[in-house]
């Protein structure tokens, strides 16, 4: 079985954008947020009225310069599959993204996922959007094993969270889907054990862990 390399974050940049390239991914995955009427891709959340970006162990300026997501698809001259990481929970950004996917790459391939499903389930209408559902908490998961049960085949695929997995788990999720993907896998040691247990795609930052993925295929 051959296993997606998928590369965390790297369309939040152009720079990561062409360093997945060169690896040889399969799939490069950003995060979408819809901010002021712009869907702009980058992990960095915004903090209300205060001047600036930050994530647990980084704080830039506000007005640090952000890339749009129409930007970043317009960049790509080489078939990208993105993966589009649906942030937030309002309708809105949803509407924003199938508007924007129809205008500048209707018919290309895309991933849409999150863990706000109503978001991904309205991408997924445009007929080349493939839904990918994110679980990262028990209920999350909970949530995710019942909607495949009663609908399988109706979702392509699934990411769940690493520490959620084992070989049963996984088996069950493979029976009503096409892609079984988990993440965090940043070291060799946690790919030999979520391989070991059947996954399908694996989500990770680190280049040697996606590098030893696509030269596994030989």
């Amino acid at each position: 079985m051959t296993v997606l390399a998928v590369a965390h974050r790297a369309g939040n940049s152009l720079a990561g954008l062409q360093a997945a390239r060169e690896l040889g991914v399969d799939v490069v995955e950003c995060d979408v947020h819809h901010h002021r009427g712009r869907l702009e891709v980058r992990h960095l959340k915004t903090a209300g009225p205060l001047p600036f970006l930050w994530d647990r162990w980084e704080l830039v300026p506000a007005s640090a310069p952000r890339l749009g997501l129409e930007e970043l698809l317009q960049a790509d001259r080489h078939g990208t599959t993105f993966m589009l990481d649906l942030k937030g929970r309002r309708p809105a950004t949803a509407a924003a993204v199938a508007r924007l996917l129809h205008e500048v790459a209707p018919h290309h391939p895309v991933l849409a996922c999150g863990r706000w499903w109503p978001a991904v389930d309205a991408v997924a209408r445009l007929p080349w959007v493939l839904p990918v559902l994110s679980a990262r908490s028990r209920l999350e998961l909970r949530r995710l094993r019942r909607r495949v049960a009663a609908a399988p085949g109706t979702v392509h695929g699934a990411s769940v969270h690493a520490s959620l997995l084992d070989r049963s788990l996984v088996a069950e999720l493979h029976r009503g889907l096409d892609v079984v993907m988990t993440w965090p896998v940043d070291d060799p040691v946690e790919l030999r054990r979520v391989l070991g247990l059947g996954v399908s795609g694996v989500i990770s930052d680190e280049p040697g862990v996606l590098a030893e993925l696509v030269a596994r295929r030989g």
